[in-house]
């Protein structure tokens, strides 16, 4: 255990050590639940740059790293030029495992994609309002994860009214408003089967 202490004080693993008590500290304030894990991403809509790997994470896992190579680096050398040799060894080594630890996240960890209004270009929808033209209506749309939702409808075609279905298939930016054109309930590949 001596020998343990005494490499984990000897440089450059004293810097690290160091760190990994800070880090050590931040996770168990984590699990206490005094801080959240995305604590250092910088709040909503900063990419951290790392498809979901939350900043903590990434330096935590270099702060380990860089440890336990400058651990190893300390215990196997007694001359003081090797040892200077260690830091950037550490460094290095540090920087690769987090580009690893980034590329894996992208993997695995597919950014996280917000629902847009685009999402019901393709979908049929219920129209609600007795009638649709050019200037009015609405529509009932359901989305994916089963929600609904009444959306703003516009149509040159005349006949639809309340309780027709209809295809949206474009939406309008500007005017905040979708395009819909008459459908035929058989061919609609959303319906519930049964």
């Amino acid at each position: 255990m001596g020998d343990f202490i005494r490499s984990a004080l000897g440089f450059p693993a004293v810097l690290f050590s160091f760190a990994l008590l800070i880090v050590a500290g931040f996770w168990l304030l984590v699990l206490l639940g005094g801080a959240g894990a995305d604590a250092f991403d910088g709040g909503d809509g900063v990419d951290a740059g790392a498809a979901g790997v939350p900043v903590a994470v990434l330096v935590s896992i270099g702060v380990l790293i860089a440890w336990f190579v400058s651990l190893l680096g300390t215990s196997l050398t007694d001359r003081p030029w090797l040892r200077m040799a260690v830091l950037p060894a550490a460094l290095g080594a540090a920087w690769l495992g987090m580009g690893i630890q980034r590329r894996l996240g992208r993997l695995l960890l597919p950014p996280e994609r917000s629902p847009s209004r685009e999402d019901f270009v393709g979908r049929t929808c219920v129209i609600r309002t007795r009638r649709v033209g050019p200037d009015f209506g609405q529509a009932e749309v359901t989305a994916e994860d089963g929600s609904s939702a009444i959306v703003q409808v516009r149509t040159d075609e005349p006949g639809l009214m309340a309780g027709s279905r209809a295809l949206i298939f474009h939406y309008d930016a500007d005017g905040e408003f979708f395009r819909v054109a008459r459908f035929d309930s058989a061919l609609d590949p959303y319906r519930p089967v049964g």
